[in-house]
């Protein structure tokens, strides 16, 4: 009767905290949330070969061994731990977001996981995954627009971001750029507190957070879990793992689970872990000793006695002593308990959201803007421009006023202009998917957004750089090097180009996010548009027969048929010495075929389909980026 005068208190208490710090997100009743998990066991396959060993074996690897707890509303639980204890790897398989060969039962007020239970549950990596030149308020703004159901209208969504803020005592920087190790920004304490508050203008029932204090220094950190304490105080449920705190920090902690290799050491309240050590032989050898440095140091095997002597000691007597003093009853209790969450609020509702929170082109234009705001500095930068106008203005002073007397010299410029504008989109898209990839991982992970309504931001907010940097460039080039001075040919010659460089970007977005690392794509990309630009009809004119089949494949040879065609036609002579000669009978011209209307339309029609195939290789690449169990 008492337990239950308690959680109808801390019910209380819950509402108030929500109704005082969230006034705006009134569009759905929060359902309170009693996590239980029972004998959870992940395992791993592991391949061990020797150089040169032909005989590879697969061995399985467990990384989790039968762990069980439960965590109530209004409770915090830390998971404590040395390094490869398997903390990170249990909170993320609570959270939802692990794969692969997973056990045991994991139950949010009895039922499994779902949509609708990751639309009420917030997950803080232990990385701040977040877009450096957006300030505070941007960030959590775009969040909440995003994350927030189309029941909230964007300026309650707004408001609800500030309110957050303010919450997370975030005001004093909240017009500050967040910032990252190069770019100056908010302190380290004040990025975490970002990162909570995306988690946070969901209002989520359940919060699971990975090393909230890892880097930041003793106070900084205990603000951090002071926050997230009264925040379990007002009804959330939250699991976290941690890995050294102070003594301060470790009894905030409602319960505590203690994890060596997998195994449960202890689990329980916090403020009774040494109580239970000493009664089965291993007493702490002072009272004013830290307890999360003794607990560590008895899940790595080491006893610090009485007397400050350093003893090993066997770890399987602590989970023998664990399966004996406690695992019993915590089972009993896993079957026996009754959810709060269910009795007093109901379960988990779905009103407002739907498959995703907002229609695909909320998604789609608040996407755009983010990531507009985030790169316009990269897009149209002082070093970018310069370094188009210097190419530019360079091939000016090379080829000017060349005229069809010295066609070889015409036909290099457009090859010229060919292969620059090859290069430039290739590795400008090759960066876009690797550098996004963590941020699209976590936003992902959390259901935010359609895929193919951020992939179509992507596409869409990259577009003024490729459509305007070539469309300066041959505003400075044409006039000045002796091109068909006639409007219709030059439209025609920048329509070939920024096709050209479409489908550059086409090429370099499938392969970054094929490869989804930098160096690696940057090379395999260098290699592959050589290969193209070699064949493409000025370096070689005679292919070997067995190699004629690359230049089908090569952007760089269609777009150069095109950009020929811009500026000669059939019957059109030039000086040879024999007077003069027909433009056809060039010999470069002459092997590659005279690019007739009808060879120029084919030409157009194949750039533009790879134009969509290679995006769509991209996007399907993609589709593995993030992908966690009930995402879709």
């Amino acid at each position: 009767m008492d337990q239950e005068m308690v959680d109808i208190e801390s019910q209380v208490i819950y509402r108030a905290t929500v109704q005082q710090g969230a006034p705006h997100i009134s569009h759905k009743e929060k359902c309170l949330v009693t996590l239980k998990f029972n004998d959870v066991v992940y395992k791993i396959k592991t391949k061990k070969s020797g150089l040169f060993d032909k005989n590879t074996k697969e061995e399985e690897k467990v990384i989790l061994k039968g762990v069980s707890g439960i965590v109530e509303p209004g409770e915090m639980l830390a998971m404590l731990g040395p390094s490869g204890s398997g903390k990170t790897t249990l909170i993320t398989a609570l959270g939802g977001r692990l794969g692969g060969k997973l056990c045991g039962t994991i139950t949010y007020n009895e039922k499994p996981f779902s949509n609708a239970i990751k639309r009420n549950t917030g997950f803080v990596t232990q990385d701040d995954i977040l877009y450096p030149h957006l300030t505070v308020t941007e960030t959590l703004v775009y969040t909440a627009l995003l994350r927030l159901p189309n029941t909230v209208s964007k300026e309650d969504k707004v408001m609800h971001a500030k309110s957050v803020i303010d919450q997370l005592g975030l005001t004093q920087c909240k017009d500050n750029m967040v910032g990252s190790p190069y770019i100056r920004g908010v302190s380290g304490g004040e990025r975490k507190r970002v990162s909570i508050g995306q988690e946070m203008v969901i209002n989520p029932s359940l919060l699971f957070l990975d090393e909230p204090t890892s880097g930041l220094d003793s106070t900084t950190a205990q603000r951090i879990v002071s926050t997230l304490w009264e925040l379990a105080c007002g009804g959330r449920t939250i699991v976290m793992t941690i890995h050294q705190p102070s003594s301060r920090i470790y009894y905030m902690f409602h319960k505590v689970l203690v994890l060596s290799e997998g195994n449960s050491l202890y689990f329980g309240k916090g403020s009774e872990a040494m109580d239970y050590f000493s009664s089965i032989g291993f007493a702490a050898p002072a009272l004013a000793m830290n307890p999360s440095d003794f607990l560590l140091d008895l899940a790595n095997g080491v006893y610090t006695n009485e007397l400050n002597e350093d003893h090993p000691i066997d770890k399987q007597k602590l989970v023998s002593a664990y399966k004996i003093n406690i695992e019993a009853q915590l089972k009993a209790r896993l079957e026996g308990i009754s959810d709060l969450g269910n009795r007093v609020q109901g379960e988990f509702q779905d009103k407002g959201f739907g498959k995703w929170p907002t229609s695909w082109s909320q998604q789609f234009f608040v996407l755009l803007r983010r990531y507009i705001k985030e790169k316009k500095h990269e897009s149209f930068s002082t070093l970018q421009i310069f370094q188009i106008i210097v190419t530019a203005l360079i091939a000016v002073l090379l080829w000017f006023k060349s005229d069809i007397s010295h066609l070889q010299d015409q036909i290099g410029l457009l090859f010229f202009i060919c292969g620059f504008w090859s290069y430039i989109p290739l590795y400008q898209a090759i960066f876009t998917f690797p550098q996004e990839v963590k941020m699209l991982e976590k936003e992902r992970s959390s259901g935010m957004y359609r895929l193919s309504s951020y992939f179509m931001s992507r596409i869409v907010a990259e577009l003024p750089m490729d459509l305007v940097l070539p469309t300066i460039f041959i505003l400075i080039t044409y006039w000045l090097t002796g091109l068909k001075p006639n409007v219709m040919n030059f439209i025609y010659t920048l329509l070939s180009l920024l096709l050209h460089v479409l489908t550059c970007q086409g090429i370099g977005l499938a392969i970054g996010a094929i490869v989804l690392d930098q160096k690696t794509a940057t090379t395999f990309a260098t290699v592959l548009m050589l290969c193209f630009t070699q064949v493409a009809g000025f370096y070689v004119q005679h292919l070997p027969k067995f190699m004629h089949w690359i230049k089908y494949m090569s952007n760089a040879y269609y777009t150069f048929q095109i950009l020929i065609g811009s500026q000669y036609h059939t019957g059109q002579t030039y000086p040879c010495s024999k007077g003069q000669c027909l433009i056809e009978e060039y010999p470069a011209i002459r092997e590659m075929g005279f690019p007739d209307l009808h060879r120029k339309a084919l030409a157009a029609i194949v750039l533009v389909i790879m134009l969509i195939f290679y995006r769509l290789v991209a996007y399907f690449a993609l589709m593995r980026v993030g992908v966690t169990k009930n995402l879709t």
